[in-house]
């Protein structure tokens, strides 16, 4: 009997924190391990990453991580699992591998199994045949994964979007590949939602050259563009771009520099000789040239309003410039984005904006999903990253294609879909997701915890009860006295007040009364019924903090 399991711990009903399962009887094969921006009410929170308990219990099943490309949405938490599950096989292609290695050194991860794979390949993992297809994206070395089953091929398509025009091989999406698969059967198919609700193909107008040309012809001054570091595609368009009307390019960022030379180590771009400007030889007094601002997500905006308001070491506006911001804000950072683009105002000559409307992000439109649907006639259909609405227009697009809804699978994080025997169970299993928030910290459960202790407090305040008892009689000699922060009006909620005081004096006489008295276990008894009390009487729910000071006298 085969059975098949397919679920995300991450990635569903939101965008990032991509993390896939897919178990073929006892072997389990992860896809992904990602992170997402936190909301701007998420105080404190650098970012925030799925939840690794199912990994962590059933660590000796996993037979492989596969990484598809190097986006931070798909691999940027990968480091925290590797900090709880440490041998974990890592499966890779070549750039993704060598982002993953400088990003593991920078954080102190020496001892890694990492594999090095081909987009196009075929292989064995046990005894499991694996199959990788190169995908067209925004970063080079993309592609997705298909594992064979005895029931067909299960395909996780990665991003992609069909460009027939891509000369580049390190872009290029294998079709051939794809429709060998088809050949074979497909059990279920994994779709990205991201570009769902677009109509059309993504091409060609994922390509910013056509809505940003016109600019460098007629910009007398210094040119600024504004990307993210991990679209490499865009940063390739921007440098041909620059080589054409012969301006010289600095870029300023560390990790697209980086990224430049890994393209240049792997012979898959090289940025036309003498055309850069290295950060050593660059100065605020060049005229004809471009910088590349880049960096991601929110920090791209930072160092942008940094070089706005003259925080800048290097860099320092004119009103001769021009400034082109085609980094679009990324859900998260849209308070950043605003701040960044009124400063620019303030200082730059011209402040230009690329219309997200007018250039696609580089994820499969509808017609780029009909297409993959129409190639490998899946048998089961799954709408995976994105959004709800996006996975419903997903969904919407099979079954406009003629799929009945009992083989189109929409699911939420953690909910399982079982296929036994090559059959959709109509009852779906469960596994625990939740999402982890990580400050920066090395240890992600108290970090989490932490954080999330923080939340509460920006929303729901806190409640400090303090009580002082003598530690050998038990008997109560202070207090109680009670404490509201961002909760409730004291002088407006007297009765409140001494109810909760009231509830903290009887829950210590109650226990030294029955002889069970213990300090820690009487603070928690007496946290539950005063948060419970809370609740009743203000619909809130914040912090209670009891505390039963014990002395000698």
């Amino acid at each position: 009997m085969s059975k098949v399991r397919i679920f995300a711990l991450g990635g569903l009903d939101e965008d990032g924190k991509n993390m896939y399962v897919v178990q073929n009887n006892e072997d389990i094969f992860v896809l992904e391990c990602g992170m997402k921006y936190p909301e701007s009410e998420q105080l404190g929170v650098e970012m925030i990453i799925p939840d690794f308990k199912f990994l962590k219990e059933n660590k000796d099943k996993i037979r492989a991580v596969f990484i598809t490309h190097g986006h931070d949405d798909v691999m940027a938490a990968l480091p925290n699992l590797l900090r709880e599950i440490p041998d974990l096989p890592l499966y890779m292609a070549p750039l993704t591998a060598l982002i993953f290695e400088r990003r593991a050194k920078k954080l102190g991860l020496k001892e890694y199994k990492l594999h090095r794979i081909q987009r196009n390949a075929e292989f064995k993992i046990g005894k499991t045949n694996i199959r990788t297809f190169g995908t067209t994206q925004s970063i080079a070395d993309g592609f997705g994964v298909s594992i064979l089953t005895e029931d067909g091929y299960v395909i996780y398509s990665s991003e992609f979007i069909v460009d027939y025009d891509t000369k580049n091989e390190a872009f290029k999406m294998d079709i051939s590949h794809v429709t060998e698969m088809a050949n074979k059967g497909v059990l279920a198919l994994m779709c990205e939602s991201v570009g769902a609700t677009r109509d059309g193909h993504s091409a060609p107008y994922h390509r910013i050259t056509p809505l940003i040309e016109h600019y460098f012809e007629d910009a007398d001054g210094r040119m600024f563009i504004t990307l993210f570091n991990q679209n490499i595609y865009r940063v390739i368009e921007v440098i041909e771009l620059a080589n054409k009307y012969n301006r010289k390019i600095f870029i300023y960022d560390t990790e697209l520099r980086n990224l430049m030379a890994d393209m240049a180590k792997l012979d898959y771009y090289h940025i036309p000789a003498g055309l850069e400007v290295t950060q050593s030889s660059f100065t605020n007094e060049m005229d004809n040239v471009l910088v590349i601002v880049a960096g991601t997500g929110s920090s791209i905006f930072k160092k942008v309003h940094r070089i706005a308001t003259k925080e800048d070491d290097l860099i320092e506006l004119r009103k001769s410039d021009t400034v082109i911001v085609a980094s679009p804000a990324v859900p998260g950072t849209e308070r950043e984005e605003a701040s960044m683009e009124d400063d620019l105002y303030k200082e730059a000559g011209r402040v230009l904006t690329v219309d997200a409307k007018r250039t696609f992000t580089m994820h499969a439109s509808m017609e780029d999903l009909k297409m993959l649907i129409y190639l490998l006639k899946p048998k089961y259909y799954i709408p995976v990253k994105g959004e709800y609405r996006q996975l419903i227009a997903n969904a919407n697009i099979a079954l406009n294609m003629g799929y009945n809804a009992d083989k189109i699978i929409v699911m939420d994080n953690g909910l399982v879909a079982c296929i036994n025997d090559g059959k959709l169970e109509d009852n779906f299993d469960s596994v625990d997701v939740d999402n982890v928030l990580v400050d920066g910290n090395e240890k992600l459960d108290e970090s989490g915890m932490i954080l999330k202790d923080r939340e509460l407090l920006s929303t729901d305040g806190a409640i400090i009860i303090g009580i002082v008892i003598n530690h050998k009689t038990k008997e109560i000699i202070g207090g109680p006295d009670v404490q509201s922060r961002g909760v409730i009006y004291l002088k407006d909620a007297d009765y409140i007040v001494k109810q909760v005081a009231d509830m903290m004096e009887k829950t210590i006489l109650e226990a030294v009364e029955q002889k069970r008295y213990d300090n820690m276990s009487c603070r928690s008894e007496a946290r539950e019924k005063i948060s419970r009390y809370i609740l009743r009487e203000t619909g809130k729910r914040p912090m209670i903090l009891p505390a039963i000071v014990e002395i000698n006298i």
